[in-house]
């Protein structure tokens, strides 16, 4: 593995255990862990011409971390990656500085390079409306559209991950006035569910000709297995392309739109935050950001002297 020691392999994957276990990690966010640390590792072993153990990883400076991102960069990787894998980096620190007594200032000192955040691009509540439409009628089954037509209407009426509405089982049709969805991290979250979501979802169980158990997956492929995200993607892009919506019109954008929607109709950071299952509200504040810049482009287009 990378040129690293039998010793410092089973410590990366107690670490990667120990995310799973304690701190919640998605099994993506556990894979993007063990792909950053790796790539860090193998530098290292480069860098210094030799394997790296547990004993060579604590003596590490802060010019080899200054030489690894300068590494990064050169190979064209973007500053938000980069903050990422440093942050997975110093987290595996803290934990093996915890274990083994070593001290961990110079990885844990370590700037993370600066770069502006992204902002959450929504869909105009016409557009999000109008996606809905086309996509329930791009498929020539009708159950395929109605299916299809459901999990749309679940992404933007009650702001679900794709991985949370697919993860939704037998035993949550037809849907309850309230689902309780488990996120990010294991954190769960009660979402109110509306009227037309409801009667989508039950549209789709009507026409699916699958027997929905309580045990198995909700939505269903055309062969009869699980739904699977990318299907929803590609729906979504043909739905996008007809209508003349840009490419971030996604899936993820249809959650971006059902909080942003609710922010400019007067919708408080902290009910939102719950309704989305952030654990920060830091990162619901963007939709702050949101707002202000669609009110900044009205006062640019209407006031007198803009």
């Amino acid at each position: 593995m990378v040129g690293i020691s039998p010793a410092l392999t089973a410590a990366l994957g107690q670490w990667l255990d120990h995310e799973r276990a304690l701190a919640g990690a998605a099994v993506n966010t556990l894979k993007a862990y063990q792909a950053d640390l790796l790539g860090f590792l193998a530098f290292m072993t480069q860098h210094h011409g030799g394997a790296q153990g547990l004993a060579p990883l604590a003596q590490i400076s802060l010019g080899d971390m200054r030489a690894w991102m300068a590494h990064e960069r050169g190979r064209g990787v973007a500053a938000r990656s980069l903050a990422r894998s440093l942050s997975a980096v110093k987290s595996f620190y803290r934990w093996l500085a915890a274990r083994e007594g070593f001290e961990p200032t110079a990885v844990l000192s370590t700037r993370a390079p600066k770069f502006q955040p992204k902002l959450p691009r929504p869909l105009s509540a016409p557009a999000a409306s109008d996606m809905i439409d086309r996509v329930g009628l791009q498929a020539r089954d009708p159950w395929v559209a109605a299916r299809d037509a459901a999990v749309i209407t679940l992404l933007y009426g009650c702001g679900l991950r794709i991985s949370e509405a697919l993860s939704l089982t037998g035993a949550d049709a037809p849907l309850p006035a309230v689902l309780r969805i488990t996120g990010k991290g294991g954190k769960e979250r009660i979402v109110p569910v509306l009227d037309v979501t409801r009667d989508a979802v039950s549209g789709y169980q009507r026409l699916c000709p699958y027997e929905l158990t309580p045990t198995a997956p909700l939505f269903r492929a055309a062969r009869g297995g699980a739904l699977a995200p990318r299907a929803v993607q590609k729906v979504v892009e043909q739905a996008r392309l007809q209508l003349g919506l840009p490419a971030t019109a996604t899936p993820h954008a249809l959650r971006h739109s059902f909080a942003t929607h609710l922010m400019a109709a007067g919708g408080d950071l902290r009910s939102i935050q719950e309704l989305l299952g952030h654990a920060s509200l830091s990162t619901t504040q963007a939709y702050t950001a949101v707002d202000a810049a669609q009110l900044m482009a009205v006062y640019d287009r209407a006031h007198p002297k803009a």
